[in-house]
Formats: structure tokens, sequence, C-alpha cells
């Protein structure tokens, strides 16, 4: 198979690298230019965000309270280059700890997530994001 960019499942796994990449590097502006401007956000605790503006909202807030990596990124998309998905590790530091959002004594902590996406127009149009902070934090040291 050639993987040349032409075909919509090679845009799309090149659009999902290109967004855990701007993640990593805090890149705010670079992730919310993925996006289409009414993308669908559904957080891990439940909550459905609608658009870039509420999207924006939730990298400030996240940005203030904790930094994450997303390591051992793994995409996987459909060949239609509709729907993927990304598997990944979290390595993250708290910088303050939110109400009912668990934590190791503040320490870092390394977690398993993963996300589901839908791909409109070359966009990201619906993020899915889940992390089990219960049952995946390990203390790691400082």
């Amino acid at each position: 198979m050639k993987i040349d960019g032409s075909r919509r499942q090679d845009r799309a796994t090149e659009l999902l690298l290109s967004y855990h990449a701007a993640f990593n590097r805090a890149d705010w502006d670079a992730v919310l230019a993925l996006l289409t401007d009414d993308v669908v956000h559904d957080l891990e605790h439940g909550v459905r965000e609608i658009g870039r503006d509420a999207f924006a909202d939730h990298l400030e807030c996240m940005q203030s309270s904790r930094s994450e990596q997303l390591r051992d990124v793994v995409v996987l998309v459909a060949l239609d280059g509709d729907r993927a998905a990304a598997e990944y590790t979290v390595h993250g530091h708290p910088h303050r700890i939110d109400e009912g959002v668990p934590t190791v004594n503040g320490l870092a902590y390394v977690l398993h997530g993963g996300a589901f996406f839908e791909v409109r127009e070359d966009r990201i149009a619906r993020v899915t994001s889940y992390c089990n902070r219960e049952a995946g934090l390990t203390q790691v040291s400082d």
C-alpha cells in the first residue's frame, strides 16, 4: 500500500498525529486550528462541550491545573477517514488539585488514556476522551 497523503485515511492519520504533537508542545493555537468551529468535546467525566471557544477554555483550565504529555501514542483510523481512535499513556504533574480529581499526594502521575475522533473536511469534529484516573494512577518521583 502506498501512503502518499492522497487517501482520506492517510490525511486523518496525519491530522491526529499533528493534534497530539501540538498538544504535547502545549501549542494551543495549533491544536485549535485542527478543529472544526462546531467541534464536540466529550470529556471523561461526562460533560459535553461544543465549539472551538469551549475547547479553548478547556485547554486553558487544564494548563492552569496540570502539565501533561501524551506518550506512546497509537492512532487507528477507519478506511474512510471519518472515524479514528488514539491510545496513549498520560504522563502528568498537577499544578493544583481540582475538586473530584484523584491524585497521588500531588506528585507526578502516569495513566492510560484514549480518545475517539470524528473527522470532517480534514478537521477534527469530535473528541471523546477517556482516562481512568482512579484506577490508573501510580506514583512517580518528583
